[in-house]
């Protein structure tokens, strides 16, 4: 059976990393039994990363700005976290859930599935946002 959402807390915490008006850049989802429910937002990337841990299924959502000087736009990031020492059947399960997490976070420019805190650092983020959007206009230098 797959787990149930809070999708009204998820829809918040989502619509805030979307907007521009808000400091919330990241938000994520983790299950508490089998509900899957918003546990955590923020605007510190390393606290983000310290939301994954080696036991846990966790979904993430996460705002980078991209581009260059000349033009300068926010990409987003799907993550779906399984730890190591997460058992084979909670593994399983959670392709039946991120779909349910999916009718909640329904724009990102990239899904990321991943048991890698190598592959959650800013840098490596960015890198995937920057390489499927496209065209880098600028001369690769930034004003940051």
């Amino acid at each position: 059976m797959a787990a149930t959402a809070d999708k009204e807390a998820m829809t918040k915490a989502y619509l805030d990393v979307r907007d521009d008006k808000v400091e919330s850049n990241w938000t994520v989802f983790k299950y508490e039994d089998k509900n899957i429910v918003h546990a955590a937002s923020g605007t510190d990337y390393e606290e983000f990363r310290s939301q994954f841990g080696e036991g846990e299924r966790v979904y993430g959502y996460v705002r980078v700005e991209t581009g260059d000087e000349l033009s300068k736009r926010a990409k987003f990031a799907f993550i779906t976290w399984i730890g190591e020492s997460v058992p084979a059947l909670q593994k399983a399960k959670v392709s039946t859930d991120k779909a349910t997490v999916k009718q909640v976070l329904q724009n990102f420019a990239v899904e990321i599935l991943t048991s890698d805190l190598e592959e959650l650092t800013y840098d490596h983020v960015k890198a995937v946002l920057v390489k499927a959007g496209g065209a880098n206009y600028g001369t690769g230098k930034s004003n940051h």
